[in-house]
Order: structure tokens, then C-alpha cells, then sequence
């Protein structure tokens, strides 16, 4: 994969012309970001709505089941996909845009990401008033890595290229201080590399779940992968892609199977082989480890190699939540815990109960050992996705045949 990326750089193009300066969205990337949108929704349905959701891990093996541990593990693709993407958009954007243009818009949008992440999303997500805790997850990862991006393309494209490598593979060497580490980490630190929690003031938190040091390496990385679209195309492109795909699933398993580094968990023998080998592709999310983002980032690409002329009436559909990914994202917050809500009060608990909320749990109207079973979760993330269809499918239309500026930060 390294000596790939590389090439594209310093070799001639003596490829056949493959995107003109006009011309700038893959087929196959809506398609891959839609389907991880869908996937992610099932992720969070489960938080809300599965009755074993607060009280134990779906990765924990001595009681999970493989369907349960599955329904959690496929959702792992999601984050690293997305912000992947986000960073090739930008490459792609800078087609049409000059360095000065990507630059402000990037960091524009991204610094308005992480202010919607504390405002509408943290509420999407706690239904509480007086937002006790503010949240740094998903979309302040992609805003603050946007940020940086911003800055990073004044940069040769080699200096992003090594700095994005730096990043992804060297980061995880963070894990042998943090090892060794004793007592607390600063606010700086657990922003960079490791979850944490902080007072503000009075009944008020920082909570940071994506530090976002790993998912910045990342974001360029996706950038960087972006000039493939600009010198490749047709069988030839699918040739590189596949190569680079298979090289990056190659390197997990084998750095992976030495459990020496690139992951601070160590995969074990467990008490059957299937257990074994779902121990084996269980890594690290938070921070993403160096074997997270490959075991995902591979078989995504392979997926933009062979599914970019897959068009048929489900991938048209699956592309519309793909073409507008953080209206889906913010909506589908909103409409999942709007059921949690319900589910709560047909269960008996009055509303001021449920927006009390329970103890230790940050979201209003979910009550540990209380929810529904994995079967009813998954009709529940169905509806969800079919309930905003028709919303996205609007909103999509509307973006294809609209330009005004601010329909670019939605």
C-alpha cells in the first residue's frame, strides 16, 4: 500500500485521463458511505433500544453470542470509512477548488461540525436541557481532522502523504507510555489519544469519546488516496485499488497474528475457534488503533475497486443516504431516541421519570436491563431507515439542483 500511494506521486501519469477538473464524485464512494450510514444506524439503535445495551459489552466474550458480538463488530466499519472518505472528498474537491478555497471551506466546516457536535447532536443524543455532558464523538473527530486537513493542503502532497503515515502507523506507540502510565491524563492528552472525562463547572462534563489524533492520520490518508480517482480508471484503476485493498488486509493479519504492536488489545485462544477468530477481529475503536483502520480501510477499498458500476435499483436508494450523510446522521438521532422515548413510556415509566433518567447513564429515557430483544432491535433499525428515505431522497434531489453555498456544510 505505502509504495503505491508513493508511486502515484512521483511516477508519470501514463494512465488513461480519469477525472476532469468537472467532474468529481465516484459512484462507488456514495454508494460505500451510504451503505456504512445505513450500518451505523443499527449501532446506535441497539444503545437505545436492546434491553442488554447498558448493562454489558457486545464484545465481551464470556457473554456475548455471535450474532449479538456481529451486530456490534460490522458497525466498526462505519467511523473509519466515513472519515476516510471525508478526506478523499477533499482531494476530489480540490478539482475544482484552489488550494486557498479548500482550505477556508475545510476549515469552516469543520470548525462548524464541532460546534453542532456540543449543541444539536449532544441533545440528539441525551434528550437533556441542560446538556450535563458535552460529548466529543463522531462528528467532532471529522470536524477538528477537517480543521487540521485544512491546513495540511498548503503542504507538498508527499508531506501529507508522510504525515498521514506518520500518524496511522506510528501512533500507536502512544500505548506502550500509556502502559506504564500512572494517575490521570490531561484534558491535551485524552483530546490526542485516550477517552476521558472532565468537570466544567457545577453538574457539567466534558466527555471525550473520539480523540481525534488517529481519525487526523486518517482523514489525510483518504485525501492522499484521492489522486488514485485523478490518475486511473476503468480495469486499471480496479487493478490498483484491489492491489492496495488485499496489501492492507495482508499487513492486519500479519501484524495482527504476532500481537506485538499496532493494537493495545492482544487477541487470545478462546473456548472454541469461531470465539478464536472473532478475538482476532476484535480491536481497538477508541482511539482507533493502526489494526482497526486497516482491517477496515481494506475491505472498503476492495469495495470501491468492484462496486463502482453496481447500479440497480437498491443501489440507488443506498446512494441517496450516501449523498447526504450528516442530514441522515443528525436525523437519525433524533428519530431513535424520539422511539426510545416511547418505548420507555409504554413500558410504565411516566415522562418527568424517563427525562430524569437513570443513574450513570448520559442518555434521558433509557433504563438499564430495560428494552427489547436483538430481533425486535433489528425491525426497529429497518424502520429507521425506511422512515428517512423519503427526507433523504428530498434533501439529495434538492443538493443535485440547488448551489446555494450553505447546502455544502449540510
Amino acid at each position: 500500500m505505502l509504495t503505491t500511494l508513493i508511486k502515484l506521486r512521483t511516477e508519470p501519469n501514463v494512465a488513461t485521463p480519469a477525472l476532469p477538473r468537472t467532474q468529481y464524485r465516484i459512484n462507488s464512494i456514495d454508494l460505500l458511505r451510504g451503505l456504512v450510514m445505513i450500518i451505523m444506524a443499527l449501532d446506535h439503535v441497539r444503545d437505545f433500544t436492546h434491553r442488554e445495551a447498558m448493562i454489558d459489552d457486545p464484545l465481551n466474550f464470556a457473554t456475548t453470542t455471535p450474532l449479538l458480538f456481529f451486530t456490534r463488530w460490522i458497525t466498526h466499519f462505519c467511523a473509519p470509512v466515513f472519515v476516510f472518505l471525508a478526506g478523499t472528498s477533499g482531494f476530489l474537491q480540490s478539482l475544482r477548488k484552489s488550494t486557498k478555497e479548500l482550505s477556508l471551506f475545510l476549515i469552516k466546516r469543520g470548525l462548524w461540525l464541532v460546534l453542532l457536535e456540543v449543541t444539536l447532536i449532544t441533545f440528539a443524543i441525551t434528550f437533556d436541557v441542560h446538556w450535563g455532558i458535552l460529548g466529543l464523538q463522531t462528528i467532532w473527530a471529522i470536524g477538528i481532522s477537517m480543521v487540521f486537513l485544512g491546513l495540511a493542503v498548503w503542504l507538498p502532497f508527499k508531506a501529507i502523504l508522510a504525515l498521514g503515515l506518520l500518524i496511522v502507523l506510528g501512533h500507536n506507540s502512544l500505548d506502550f507510555y500509556e502502559a506504564g502510565h500512572k494517575g490521570g491524563y490531561s484534558v491535551f492528552y485524552s483530546l490526542l489519544h485516550r477517552q476521558g472525562f472532565f468537570p466544567l463547572w457545577d453538574n457539567h462534563g466534558l466527555l471525550i469519546l473520539y480523540p481525534f489524533l488517529s481519525w487526523t492520520g486518517l482523514m489525510l490518508l483518504g485525501y492522499c488516496f484521492g489522486k488514485i480517482f485523478t490518475l486511473y480508471e476503468g480495469v486499471q484503476r480496479r487493478k490498483v485499488l484491489t492491489a492496495i485493498g488485499l496489501g492492507v488486509i495482508a499487513f492486519f493479519i500479519a501484524l495482527r497474528a504476532t500481537n506485538t504492536y499496532g493494537d493495545p488489545s492482544h487477541w487470545s485462544t478462546q473456548k472454541n475457534s469461531l470465539f478464536t477468530v472473532l478475538s482476532f477481529i476484535n480491536t481497538t475503536k477508541y482511539p482507533p488503533s493502526l489494526l482497526y483502520m486497516c482491517m477496515t480501510i481494506g475491505p472498503a477499498i476492495l469495495f470501491l475497486a468492484w462496486m463502482n458500476n453496481f447500479k440497480n435499483g437498491l443501489s440507488r436508494i443506498i446512494t441517496v443516504y450516501g449523498r447526504v450523510p450528516f442530514f441522515y446522521y443528525v436525523l437519525h438521532f433524533y428519530l431513535i431516541h424520539a422511539v426510545a422515548l416511547v418505548l420507555s413510556l409504554l413500558r410504565g415509566h411516566s415522562f418527568a421519570a424517563g427525562a430524569a433518567g437513570a443513574p450513570n447513564i448520559p442518555f434521558k429515557f433509557v433504563f438499564p436491563g430495560e428494552g427489547v430483544s436483538l430481533g425486535v432491535t433489528y425491525l426497529i433499525w429497518l424502520g429507521v431507515v425506511v422512515v428517512l428515505y423519503p427526507l433523504c431522497k428530498r434533501f439529495s434531489d434538492y443538493k443535485q439542483t440547488h448551489r446555494q453555498w450553505w447546502l455544502s456544510y449540510l
